[in-house]
C-alpha cells in the first residue's frame, strides 16, 4: 500500500508541475505582450495603440492557478526541519511528525475545496464574470477548487507515508 501511495502521488505531482508551468508560462507571455504593446505605443507616439485587454485580470487568474498547483506539486517538502528542535529524535519519529504536519494540509486542502466550490456554484447561478473581460467565473472558481483537492489529496497521501508507515518524504532543511 505504501509504494502504491508514493506512485499516485509521484503522478500527481507531475500533473501539478505541468499545471504550474503552463501556467506560469501563460503568466509570463501576457506580461511580455502587455509590456511590448505599451512600450511600441510609447515608441510610435500612439500611432500603433495595441493593447492586451484584461492583463491584470489575467496574470492574476494565471498566479492564482499556478500557486495552487505548485503548492500541491510540491506538499511533501513544506516543512523546514528545525535541527534544534529535532536533533535528538530519531530519523522515524521525524518521518512520523512530518506526517501529522501534513494533516493541516490535507484539512487546509479540503476547507478551500469547499469554499470554492460554493463559489463557483453561486458565481454559477448568478452569472458572475470577471470584471475586465466579462469571463464567466464558475469555471475559474472550480479549476482553482480542483487544484486545492489535489493539495489535500497529496497532502493527505504523504502524512499518511510519514504518520503510519514512517515512510521519509522530501524535507527542506533550510539548504
Amino acid at each position: 500500500m505504501p509504494s502504491q501511495l508514493e506512485r499516485v502521488s509521484h503522478w500527481l505531482a507531475l500533473v501539478c508541475r505541468v499545471v504550474a508551468g503552463i501556467a506560469l508560462v501563460a503568466l509570463l507571455a501576457v506580461t511580455i505582450a502587455d509590456v511590448g504593446t505599451r512600450y511600441l505605443y510609447r515608441l510610435t507616439e500612439g500611432a500603433i495603440a495595441l493593447r492586451v485587454t484584461g492583463s491584470v485580470e489575467l496574470v492574476s487568474y494565471l498566479m492564482l492557478c499556478s500557486l495552487l498547483a505548485a503548492m500541491a506539486a510540491n506538499v511533501e517538502k513544506s516543512q523546514v526541519v528545525v535541527e534544534a528542535f529535532s536533533h535528538g529524535l530519531s530519523p522515524a519519529l521525524k518521518h512520523r511528525l512530518h506526517g501529522i504536519y501534513l494533516l493541516g494540509f490535507a484539512v487546509l486542502g479540503l476547507i478551500l475545496f469547499l469554499g470554492l466550490l460554493e463559489s463557483a456554484s453561486a458565481a454559477a447561478r448568478h452569472g458572475e464574470v470577471t470584471q475586465d473581460l466579462r469571463l464567466p467565473m464558475s469555471p475559474i472558481y472550480y479549476v482553482a477548487a480542483v487544484l486545492s483537492l489535489l493539495l489535500g489529496i497529496r497532502s493527505l497521501m504523504h502524512a499518511l507515508l510519514g504518520a503510519f508507515w514512517g515512510r521519509e518524504s522530501e524535507v527542506s532543511h533550510g539548504e
